[in-house]
């Protein structure tokens, strides 16, 4: 740990002169300068500028009150405090081994005039290539219960741009394709959004830490101008807390290009606090294979009958596949009472702790851990919090019995369908992200950590970093993912990963569920994706924990490229974007953490693509193998998906190599170092 904290000035001013002078702070290389001041009825307002441009106007700041006055006029500025920080911390596992948290901070103390004179903290910092702010309500006599209705920050872009965001407040929670709009056409949509600005300025607006807080949507409400619009709750204030407590990070990236935007995306983890759990050594980093996608293919059921899936005999098989290739974990959904009839609509049935009478699950557990592979349990709770919640501490006190080290959570309803148990029993109707699903998601990762058990939740809330407070918090879903390939409603369109890259991966490790061989979906529905371009969404969609997801029969049918998939690791000590346009093409390099080894992603749209790809992140004077599987000459997603060429030639750090991507294609390449 190399720690250097430094206090430039903390002074206190009268408040007769700050509410005349702004505040002001910029980042450690003076790119990027943050400025609060207040207007002349005293609205607090900040705004952002790169180079003394603009790129976020003049933009409100304070919140709406269920039972109070706003806190939104009469402030003046009556306290700045500035400081510095350079700190590198380690993870436990992610993207890179090492990060940097380096910024300038300002604190800014907003007090009211007239009779309340309540206060307000607004936090700055300030990083070479991005913004994080946050609220920070003191203990105080005259606000000590703060019951929010709203939030009144904004987001005023200063330049014309278009935009890549998912709609907000719908039905299907994040699971929507992406929309590429102008900016001024945007209507409600969930963070992260992105916007490539007419000058080629790339801004990505999200949020860090969200605890105990309702999720933040994005409205606009008028030209460019983006407005904070909380998660509802069941009614009532969106947020109810009492003094002191802070809210989220409102977070704002801020790069030259696509390439530097995904590398930014360290802020969302910078801001948040580290590691409350210790040792976090018993999560290893894994791929894992599953009781699926059968399910997803209709060849077997998650509910019991001649086509149940979790069966003995079944499992056994996939068991034996991970142990014969590799491969740490099972997956196996549809092993626990409930899933007969409409569970969709009832997740009361749901039994976490009883299996079907067709699965034995100790005789499984046991079996596994002999060969070297986990079983990775899952809770599926179709929305049903209030049932879950009764049955957490037991069923993850079987798992922890069992050795099950690992568990899919997931919440299958509609936005705004989830249940929440009420004092006197009774049910309440919550959304999958206001501030009752925040508490609840912590709860289950907290109580897991207890028992060593990792959690990977499904129709989850947004990822804001908190994995690097809570490292047992792996991955998650959040958006359209392998199982839409199944089902073709529609299926994912080849630009889908080159979208996700630069919208939701900004917010962390996505649970794709990659490395479906066949290219086949329900009833021979192809999938618009070549074979070369699943194997490298391995390097291309992050997380620690990758699914092998298609049948292990297939997987017999196309040997030679399936190894790509048990070589390439799930933990990184380096990452590098090499090119990259959002929804076009990106091309990613990591390096495994646990060896010399390189790995190289590229995948591309619709279009068919010539890309360059720089070998000088390579260890210099280093001779690497390349074993490169790359789309054939006459590879398209639409004609001959399966069509790859698989060589291997020396390189070191000085080469350059041409990737070729067919349409919907892509490239994977493992670097192996030579002695």
């Amino acid at each position: 740990m190399i720690a250097r904290l430094l206090t430039l000035t903390a002074a206190l001013l009268s408040t007769s002169a700050l509410a005349q002078t702004p505040a002001k702070v910029s980042s450690p290389d003076g790119r990027l300068t943050v400025i609060v001041e207040t207007s002349g009825e005293g609205r607090p307002d900040y705004q952002v500028l790169r180079d003394g441009k603009p790129v976020i106007g003049q933009s409100r700041l304070g919140f709406l009150l269920t039972d109070a006055t706003k806190l939104e006029r009469y402030f003046t500025i009556s306290d700045v405090q500035i400081r510095a920080a350079d700190t590198t911390w380690e993870q436990p596992w992610g993207e890179s081994r090492y990060v940097r948290d380096h910024h300038n901070e300002m604190r800014v103390r907003l007090t009211e005039g007239g009779e309340l004179k309540r206060q307000l903290d607004v936090v700055f910092r300030v990083y070479n290539d991005a913004v994080g702010f946050r609220y920070e309500f003191p203990d105080q006599p005259q606000l000590r219960q703060v019951n929010i209705s709203e939030e009144l920050t904004e987001f005023n872009v200063a330049e014309p741009g278009t935009a890549w965001w998912i709609p907000a407040g719908e039905w299907n929670r994040y699971e929507y394709l992406y929309n590429k709009t102008p900016l001024a056409e945007v209507s409600q949509a969930h963070t992260p959004i992105t916007v490539k600005t007419d000058s080629g300025l790339h801004i990505a607006f999200h949020e860090a830490a969200l605890v105990d807080y309702s999720s933040m949507w994005l409205r606009r409400v008028e030209g460019r101008r983006l407005k904070a619009e909380l998660s509802p709750g069941s009614g009532g204030p969106k947020v109810s807390r009492t003094a002191p407590f802070n809210t989220p990070w409102r977070t704002i990236q801020i790069a030259a290009d696509a390439p530097a935007l995904y590398q930014s995306s360290n802020v969302i983890l910078n801001l948040n606090e580290p590691n409350k759990l210790g040792d976090v050594s018993w999560f290893k980093p894994h791929k894992y294979v599953g009781v699926w996608w059968g399910m997803h293919l209709d060849t077997e059921s998650w509910g019991s009958g001649p086509k149940h899936g979790a069966t003995t005999a079944n499992t056994k098989k996939y068991i034996d596949f991970a142990a014969k290739n590799g491969f740490r974990g099972v997956l196996v959904e549809g092993w626990n009472e409930g899933w007969d009839g409409d569970w969709y609509n009832n997740g009361a049935v749901f039994s976490f702790t009883k299996p079907y009478p067709d699965f034995d699950i100790e005789w499984l557990t046991n079996y596994a851990r002999k060969k070297g592979v986990r079983l990775i349990g899952h809770h599926e709770t179709s929305g049903h919090v209030a049932n879950y919640e009764s049955q957490l501490g037991a069923a993850f006190d079987l798992y922890q019995k069992l050795g099950i080290d690992a568990v899919k959570t997931g919440y299958v309803a509609d936005a705004g369908g989830i249940k929440a148990p009420n004092a006197d029993g009774t049910t309440r109707q919550e959304w999958h992200d206001g501030q009752f699903m925040s508490n609840h998601h912590l709860r289950v990762v907290t109580e897991a950590a207890k028992r060593h058990i990792a959690v990977n939740p499904h129709e989850p809330i947004k990822d804001t970093g908190l994995r690097r407070t809570y490292p047992n918090w792996v991955s998650r879903e959040g958006a359209r993912g392998m199982e839409y390939n199944a089902w073709g409603a529609p299926p994912n369109p080849p630009e889908h990963e080159a979208e996700l890259v630069f919208t939701r991966m900004l917010s962390g490790p996505f649970d794709f569920t990659p490395g479906v061989l066949s290219l086949e979906g329900r009833g021979g529905l192809p999938l618009e994706s070549t074979v070369a371009k699943q194997l490298a969404n391995y390097v291309v969609l992050y997380s620690p924990i990758q699914m092998v997801a298609d049948l292990p029969e297939n997987y017999a049918k196309n040997m030679k490229p399936f190894q790509f998939i048990k070589d390439v690791p799930t933990d990184w000590a380096e990452t590098k974007v090499l090119n990259g346009e959002i929804g076009d093409y990106v091309t990613i390099a990591r390096k495994d953490r646990n060896s010399e080894n390189w790995y190289l992603g590229a995948v591309s749209d619709e279009q068919a693509r010539t890309l360059s790809a720089s070998l000088s992140f390579l260890t210099p004077g280093k001779r690497y193998r390349a074993e490169i599987y790359r789309d054939g000459p006459d590879a398209d997603w639409k004609t001959n998906g399966k069509s790859i060429v698989i060589e291997k030639k020396n390189v070191t750090s000085a080469d350059t190599l041409t990737l070729n991507l067919a349409p919907g294609g892509g490239q994977a390449i493992r670097f192996v170092a030579l002695r």
